[in-house]
This record gives C-alpha cells, structure tokens and sequence, in this order.
C-alpha cells in the first residue's frame, strides 16, 4: 500500500511535521491527553526499509539512542492528501492559481537533523532553486522540481495499473515524494529516515489553530503573485496572511534566500507561540491544531511519531537551529530551466556535516566525517559562499536576531 489512514495519536504529528518538532517539552499529562486522539492522519510509504530506525528496543519516553534526518517538505499542491482537488474559492483565497502556476513543486525543503539524546536540533534549508542532480536520471535542473518529476513519470505507469482519480493523485504524490528523498540524500550525502509534507491549505489552517505567529519586517512590502501586502515592523500573521508571507519572493532583495530567512523567523515564532501558549497541555487547544492538518499532513508510513515525540520531550523551542546550505550564486543561466541557484555539492556536504557534527552525534546513515562545529542555539546560521562565487549575497537574519526583508 503507497498510502494508508491510520488512527494514531496525532498530536506529535502535527508539529513534527510542521513546526520542526517541537512536541518538545511536554509533561505526562500531556501524552495522555494525546493517547485519546484519533484523527487519521495520511500516511506514504516512501521511506526504504534500509533507512528506517528501529525504535523498538528504546522504551517510551526515554531519549533517542540514534541520531535521525528529517525531510520536511512545503507542497505547492492544489490538492489535498487524500487525492482531492481543493476548492477553486480555497485556492483563490491562498493567492494559489491553478496548477499550471507551480502546482507539485516543493517550495520548501528542510532537513531537521535530530541527534542521539534528542536534546537539541538543526534545521538546514534549501533554496528551491538549488541546481542540482535529480534522482532518477532526470538529469540536473532546480531541485523543486524533483517531486513532480517523479510524480509526472509515474502517471502512465500507475494508469495501466488500473489507477485514476484520487488514487491515482496518491499514488503518484508517493512516487514523487520518493524522487525527492533520494535527491536530497544525493545532494547532502544524508540519510533521510523519516518524511512530512505539507500543502497550501494546510499551512494557512495550522496558522489560524495557533493563533497566529508574530513577525517583523524591515520594511513595507507589496506582492500581487503572493498576496503578501504588510507594513514595516511586528505583527500577528496568520491563515492566508502567514502564507502570503512565507511565499513571497519577488520583490525581495535576495529572493528565495530571504524567503527562507522569512520561513525560518516564522517556524521560529509558531515553535515559541505553540510552546508558550501551552497548546499541548490545553485540550482544546491540541484539539483545534489536530483538525488543522486533517487532509494537509503526509507522513511516512513507518514514523510512529507519538514514541518519537515521547522521546524528544527534554527538547525545548530555544534548541532547534536554523541553517541555510552556501550557495555560490543566485543568477546561474540554464539551458531549460531558467536563472537557478548555483551550488557546489561538495561545499554542502561538507557544510552539512560540519552543521550536525559532535562527538558523540552520527545520524543513522550518515557518513559525519569531519570536525566538530556546534550550531548557535538560535538564530540563522548564515555561510559563506565558495572562492568564485559570482554573488555573495546570504539569507538575512531569523527573527531570533530581529526583523527580516
């Protein structure tokens, strides 16, 4: 089965999935609470047997005894995860379009590495219009595209197996998943264990279920393609506003670099607003963020994410990190895809490692060869591009350090 709807505790789920787990923290109460929630989230069998993690012989609520990778993943679907089309008034209201302005590209990608002890982690952005090799044989071209390269692909195929409709949109969404895993294994030289992926509508209802996130601007900003129309300094974000914002990307000095600082701030601000407001000690208030995500969350199949969550509950908003991978230029000609984002993979890697790295940390499959260099606690780490960048221009500061473009 590439997809199934399981009734497992959900809470975890959601801000694993979203916020870059921050289920961290909880009290006993809590995971009792969640035990009694049943909201069928979607689950994709997109994870190989070789890099999953088995957990078993790690009681509940003890530490991680492995190191572990996550790929989260924004969606720019149309549709929702069981298949269906979204409403065309939802799309207008998220300033979406339809599928033909970027449909089933991952505009955002982010791998959170979580080290053994599960006391703290790192969150590493990727432009999505790093140039890089695709899995697959797809050749190179930007790495958004990569999941609907392999989704479009395996259309024909999944059509002779009898497929269609909402099935078929799984289906391939599985199949498109498991191209963009593998490109980003390739590309960071990490072993992905685990998957969540969220699409438009998901994002806008988890921003109202918090309450909105709050953000600062450096200055005004105007964008008819995303929506985004905000005024200079701090404000509460949410729904289609808080999408708007983290979409957003012409009209920026730097592009989809200062996009990502921006997603960064407001992963930040809705970690330390779920955390603060005690969402998950309040009932009602997990009940609201759970009927969030239904219809918006794919995880992958093996993730029991409630044991994992139990197992990160020392870690606290404060210790996840935000990193951003160098890039060595933001205006590299294509032959068919445009102006990319030019990457060296060998810098990357060697960033990557040197990111996660401590002497007692090696995430399962990894090879974190390397010196040791902690990540700050907070804030954008921000890296310097390779001798003969054309463009030395880097993601502006999270909104640990204050406002962003």
């Amino acid at each position: 089965m590439l997809l199934s709807s399981r009734g497992r505790r959900t809470g975890g789920r959601v801000a694993l999935g979203v916020v870059s787990t921050v289920v961290l923290g909880a009290t006993g109460y809590l995971w009792a609470q969640l035990s009694t929630l049943d909201a069928g989230i979607v689950t994709a069998d997109v994870i190989p047997p070789a890099a999953q993690v088995d957990n078993d012989d790690n009681p509940p609520g003890e530490p991680l005894k492995v190191a572990q990778n996550i790929l989260l993943v924004g969606i720019d679907a149309r549709t929702d995860t069981y298949g269906n089309p979204l409403p065309q008034n939802v799309l207008d209201a998220l300033h979406a379009g339809s599928g033909d302005d970027g449909g089933d590209t991952t505009d955002t990608m982010i791998v959170v590495h979580i080290p053994a002890g599960g006391a703290a982690a790192t969150a590493i952005s990727i432009p999505r219009d790093s140039y890089v090799d695709i899995a697959g044989g797809y050749g190179k071209h930007k790495i958004n595209s990569a999941y609907s390269r392999g989704k479009n692909a395996s259309m024909s195929g999944l059509r002779a197996q009898g497929l269609s409709g909402a099935q078929l949109e799984v289906a391939a969404n599985a199949a498109g998943a498991k191209t963009a895993i593998q490109t980003v294994e390739k590309f960071t030289g990490l072993t992905i264990n685990h998957y969540a992926a969220i699409n438009l509508a998901g994002f806008d209802a988890l921003s109202q279920a918090v309450g909105g996130v709050e953000v600062c601007l450096k200055a005004p900003v105007h964008d008819s393609y995303s929506g985004a129309d905000f005024p200079a300094g701090t404000q509460t974000l949410s729904g289609a506003q808080a999408l708007a914002f983290v979409r957003q990307r012409h009209g920026l000095l730097n592009g989809d670099l200062d996009r990502i600082a921006r997603q960064q701030a407001f992963l930040s601000g809705m970690a330390k607003k779920v955390l603060s407001a005690g969402t998950f000690t309040d009932p009602s208030k997990l009940s609201s963020l759970v009927g969030a995500v239904q219809g918006s969350v794919v995880l992958d199949t093996g993730w029991d994410i409630l044991s994992f969550a139990q197992q990160l509950r020392g870690m606290t908003s404060g210790a996840i990190s935000f990193a951003t991978i160098p890039v060595q230029s933001l205006s590299l000609p294509t032959p068919s895809d445009g102006d990319a984002v030019k990457v060296d993979p060998a810098q990357v890697q060697q960033f990557v490692r040197t990111a996660i790295s401590t002497p007692a940390v090696r995430a399962s499959g990894d090879d974190t060869t390397g010196g040791v260099k902690p990540v700050a606690a907070t804030g954008t780490t921000t890296p310097t591009p390779g001798r003969g960048a054309t463009d030395t221009k880097q993601p502006a500061a999270s909104a640990a350090a204050g406002c962003v473009n």
